[in-house]
């Protein structure tokens, strides 16, 4: 019987159907699977340096080694230098060190940049080489507490927390080199925390290790599979029984509770955890949990779930996902958390590290589950939230960015750190608002790239995150394939797939539908592709041979969506849009711990509202504009490949408040006839990523 041939018009995609019995054949994997009993995984990670950024994202990377990321050693010596305990120093013995080498070591190795590899490469040998022998890694433990130096986090240098950074980053290192070594030492090291939890748990100097031990936890399962070492499933256990129980807190009742007079470290309990007192914490709180602990924390139900199979892990996590997008979310992906969660008013702080941690959160849990709700997130808060807060150069960045800003000055007090900070919050500066994002920045965008691509246990190949690059893996019975992504993604709608083989070879090749692509089309060299749709994944499976073509368009429609007070937003693709604001920088020097620092101010109007009746006709309210674009650096005004021009209404009376956006609370969103008509202008919006200053939530007006 001939191939059933179906149009799926939910995606405008087809798939074969035969009746007849294919010739069965066993599974590959080539790369590192799950042991039993961890579930099974659907995607496989690939070797660190395996998939190579090109274009405008190789020039993301670049800019990124010519920065902070690949001088921050010469930038901030006296945290990263060399009296930092991670190097034998009696300097800062905490996260900072590793933080940095956890972003600069995947950017060393994805460049094969040789002068990264040689700063890398000190921190990783004092820590193999000075392994205690009772398995201890780290900075060696002052025989007492030092003095406070300022700037400088000298003690606590047992503490469980910056040592799961540091595991991540020998982890990466192994998957970049197979250094044996790593292997030796992690396992130690593993053995001696199973020993030294019982009576020292996760909290016994901060709480921080509690709310991310799914780090520490993640890193166990890894060696688990390369080693097998029963051992290592006990401590998984104990580690999963003094964490910060994130999955019960996840499925919590709502209980939208305003308390600004508790400080959000207050509400956390440590273990072990008294159940009526967890009861009492959601996500809906404001101010709430820690915003960076819930970023990390997002990952580890999910991680756990490898080891329990129970999937309600699963729904926990996305049910926290909507929760925050409800009580906290904004519509670049993230959520107002000037360190606790704090609602979703626009002008409230999304911190740096946050993005960071939750990126890392959503590829872990895109590889675990092969869930494409986690992917569409990723996608959307890496392509908005991610660049817009770092400095071309990348050599300064916000503290907090929010999706209003429209003067980044240190009068801002939207922030709920203002007396801590400064006021330094949300200009741009190496050591402004706090420097945990000074060097917890760098992970973002390698990690990203080092997720571009999946290997897939039936020796088969995924891309399920789009953008620029290359990728070389073993599929099939152990043909060599490379594969050379080409697309001007996000601004784009076409992505190009050209594959080179060692031989001809039959595997399965995925990629991902996003949610918000309808109509999408697949073409293998020219004509519509056979493939099977499951869960937003197109699986072409065939005999692929070198020159073979695929190309995926992913139509995108503009939309609205809607967010505090009503504001709306626009949409179209992945991307979310803003107003465009030129602007003017200044440069101010308190001379204090600060460090000089860029405030950023309007040079024009900014205050403008959206007219319901063009809300209703998207398609013929707004002109897009596709501007010349060569593939490069697209982070800015001066360079974004599209434009949307729509008719704004001027809002005189919306205006600063301690500089920051605040409409009157007369504002009705009513207006006559001919005023709207007197008060119309053509406006431009732009991708949310290229904008410094910005309007992204518009109040709306529409005719009384």
């Amino acid at each position: 019987m001939k191939n059933l041939i179906i149009l799926l018009g939910a995606f405008g995609l087809i798939f074969s159907c035969s009746p007849e019995k294919k010739e069965e054949t066993k599974p590959i994997a080539h790369y590192l699977t799950n042991r039993q009993p961890l579930v099974s995984t659907p995607y496989l990670e690939l070797p660190l340096g395996s998939i190579k950024p090109e274009g405008w994202l190789e020039d993301q990377l670049q800019r990124m080694a010519n920065g902070l990321t690949g001088h921050l050693d010469e930038v901030y010596p006296e945290v990263v230098g060399s009296r930092n305990g991670w190097l034998g120093g009696d300097g800062d013995g905490w996260e900072r060190g590793p933080y940095w080498i956890d972003g600069l070591l995947p950017l060393a190795y994805i460049l094969d940049d040789a002068r990264l590899k040689e700063k890398v490469k000190p921190w990783i040998e004092w820590t193999l080489n000075n392994q205690a022998e009772s398995g201890y890694l780290g900075p060696i433990p002052f025989e007492t507490e030092p003095e406070a130096e300022p700037g400088l986090q000298r003690g606590r240098r047992e503490d469980w927390w910056p040592k799961m950074v540091m595991l991540k980053v020998l982890q990466q290192y192994y998957q970049a080199t197979e250094d044996e070594r790593v292997i030796t030492a992690l396992t130690r090291y593993f053995h001696f925390q199973l020993k030294e939890l019982p009576e020292r748990p996760l909290d016994f100097m901060s709480l921080w290790a509690n709310r991310r031990a799914g780090d520490n936890l993640q890193v166990v399962y890894w060696l688990y599979n390369i080693t097998g070492d029963e051992k290592l499933l006990e401590l998984g256990e104990l580690i999963q029984k003094q964490t910060f129980p994130w999955q019960t807190v996840y499925t919590n009742p709502e209980n939208e509770v305003k308390n600004e007079n508790v400080h959000f470290y207050n509400e956390i309990k440590s273990y072990p955890f008294d159940s009526a007192e967890i009861s009492k914490i959601t996500l809906s709180k404001v101010p709430g949990l820690h915003t960076v602990n819930v970023a990390q924390g997002l990952k580890q139900p999910i991680i756990y779930f490898q080891k329990s199979g129970n999937t309600d892990a699963i729904a926990a996590v996305k049910k926290a996902l909507n929760d925050i997008r409800s009580y906290h979310g904004q519509p670049q992906g993230m959520y107002g958390g000037d360190e606790p969660l704090h609602g979703n008013n626009p002008v409230q702080g999304v911190e740096l590290c946050s993005i960071s941690e939750e990126m890392f959160s959503l590829e872990t849990n895109l590889k675990i589950t092969g869930d494409m709700e986690f992917a569409d997130l990723l996608e959307k808060i890496t392509y908005n939230a991610l660049p817009t807060q770092a400095s071309d150069d990348y050599n300064s960045r916000q503290y907090f960015q929010a999706a209003n800003q429209v003067e980044l000055t240190d009068q801002i007090e939207t922030s709920y750190e203002t007396e801590n900070h400064g006021g330094t919050d949300f200009v741009f500066g190496v050591l402004s608002g706090f420097p945990c994002c000074t060097t917890n920045m760098h992970q973002s965008w390698p990690k990203f790239v080092q997720n571009l691509f999946y290997a897939t246990p039936d020796g088969g190949v995924a891309a399920l995150l789009y953008a620029p690059s290359s990728v070389e893996l073993t599929v099939a019975n152990g043909a060599k394939l490379k594969i050379k992504e080409t697309t001007g993604f996000p601004f784009r709608e076409t992505v190009q797939f050209d594959l080179e083989l060692s031989e001809v070879a039959t595997f399965p090749f995925h990629l991902r539908i996003p949610t918000w692509a309808k109509q999408a089309v697949i073409q293998v060299n020219g004509s519509p592709a056979e493939a099977t749709i499951q869960n937003q994944v197109a699986i072409i499976q065939r005999t692929w041979k070198s020159g073979d073509q695929v190309t995926l368009t992913l139509p995108m429609e503009l939309k609205t969506s809607t967010w505090y007070k009503s504001m709306v937003t626009i949409e179209r693709g992945p991307l979310v849009y803003s107003l465009k604001i030129e602007s003017e920088e200044k440069i101010k020097d308190r001379k204090d711990r600060f460090r000089p620092f860029t405030e950023v101010y309007p040079k024009e109007d900014w205050n403008y509202a959206l007219a319901a009746n063009s809300l209703s006709d998207l398609e013929n309210s707004i002109e897009l504009i596709e501007n010349e674009w060569d593939g490069s650096y697209p982070w800015n005004l001066e360079n974004a490949p599209i434009e949307l021009r729509m008719k704004g209404i001027h809002l005189p009376e919306w205006k600063t408040v301690k500089s920051a956006p605040q409409l009157p609370d007369s504002f009705t969103g009513k207006i006559s006839g001919p005023e709207l008509t007197e008060r119309q202008k053509t406006i431009t919006l732009v991708p949310y990523g290229c904008t410094t200053l910005r309007i992204t939530e518009f109040p709306v007006v529409a005719i009384e």
